[in-house]
């Protein structure tokens, strides 16, 4: 989303750094890295082309990048209380009982294997195996705004297994081997227990196909909207009794009378229009609660099809539904800015305090843009939308 700039805006910019800063405060104890971080803040937000330790000491007067790269690596704070400062501050401002919780992960590319977690992995960002680390976030979309909560580096096994790599990079003993959807049930875990108001969790396949994190939020009664792929194996209702089938086979089986054109939610090309249908699925249900097959059909092309497991209240309508996963794809957006706009992926730090502190920092500027542009907007001051 782009605003008019205007004076009146730059002022609220600067106003809402300070008020941010002074959030933050009482997590460093020291006079240096507390001043520090508002450079450090003010520069991820200033238009620099790189985000970087060199040029964000330039943008706040410092002859060298020192002082900029202790406030990653030397500073004493702790990135898991400005994260959850960060999360108090999207609720206090976009919190909505309707929001959605959203998983994603993106890749940053990086050279050489000394950046903690890096290998060469599947990269969405780049669409092919890239050398990389790979973050796992949670954002939070609501109607005032669209940002994010929390964050997770993925470790891979093999740097899990690695003492020598685990203690040159700092990795903390405590920390394992997880998967992308065991990371992302630890921030949908912190979420849930501060009482983040939120209606529902959408994520894409990769944690959609995770069984074991579907049976969780189902014992949370928290409802969701997660995608799958085709040969993704449901219960469903059949004349032999229940049996298990992949997505594909169910929906084909569906009345092709079923399917109502509804839109997903506005696009940058307008709003995105596709056919949706829905089918019962886990015949053994719970009072009060559905469960789902919601499949999405492309209008240009009947071949182009997506599929969800949801777990909602009894009486959830297919609009609703279709509202919920075209809701997804916000945090593509999210990410796409937040890299574009704040350096979320300009970081030259190896280690893995480091590359905590900069993504908290990164998320939480994020966050105060959108903070903003919502304001901006309740004036009716938005020239563009996302």
């Amino acid at each position: 989303m782009s605003i008019t700039i205007d004076q009146t805006t730059v002022q609220d910019w600067a106003t809402e750094l300070d008020v941010v800063h002074a959030r933050l405060a009482p997590q460093f104890v020291r006079r240096e890295p507390r001043q520090r971080v508002r450079s450090y803040l003010q520069g991820l937000l200033s238009p620099i082309e790189r985000k970087n330790g060199w040029q964000l000491a330039e943008q706040a007067g410092e002859p060298t990048p020192t002082g900029m790269q202790r406030v990653l690596s030397g500073a004493h704070w702790d990135a898991a209380a400005v994260r959850n400062d960060l999360r108090a501050y999207v609720v206090e401002h976009l919190g909505d009982p309707e929001a959605v919780l959203i998983v994603d992960e993106t890749g940053f590319l990086k050279k050489g294997t000394k950046s903690v977690g890096v290998k060469r992995q599947y990269s969405g960002t780049a669409g092919r195996i890239e050398n990389c680390q790979i973050g796992v976030l949670l954002a939070y979309a609501s109607c005032h705004g669209r940002t994010f909560l929390d964050r997770e580096l993925y470790l891979p096994r093999e740097w899990a297994d690695d003492p020598a790599r685990r203690e040159e990079a700092g990795v903390p003993e405590e920390i394992s081997f997880q998967t992308k959807p065991q990371l992302a049930r630890q921030m949908l875990e912190r979420a849930l227990a501060a009482d983040v108001p939120a209606g529902w969790v959408a994520a894409d396949e990769v944690y959609g196909g995770d069984r074991r994190l579907r049976l969780w939020l189902e014992e949370q009664r928290q409802p969701f909207v997660l995608a799958v792929k085709r040969t993704e194996p449901l219960w469903v209702g059949t004349d032999p009794g229940p049996w298990e089938l992949p997505a594909a086979d169910i929906a084909s089986a569906s009345n092709a009378d079923a399917w109502i054109a509804l839109s997903a939610g506005d696009g940058a090309k307008g709003p995105r229009r596709s056919d949706w249908t829905r089918v019962v699925i886990r015949p053994l249900r719970e009072p009060g609660w559905e469960h789902w097959l919601l499949v999405r059909r492309s209008l240009t092309d009947p071949q182009d099809l997506a599929f969800y497991v949801c777990f909602s209240p009894a009486g959830t309508t297919l609009q609703e539904l279709a509202r919920v996963a075209g809701t997804r794809w916000s945090i593509e957006t999210c990410i796409e800015e937040a890299k574009g706009e704040v350096g979320l992926d300009q970081y030259e730090v190896r280690k893995w305090a480091g590359w905590y502190r900069h993504i908290t920092l990164a998320l939480f500027a994020h966050a105060l843009l959108t903070v903003i542009r919502a304001r901006v907007a309740e004036k009716g001051g938005v020239s563009a939308t996302t």
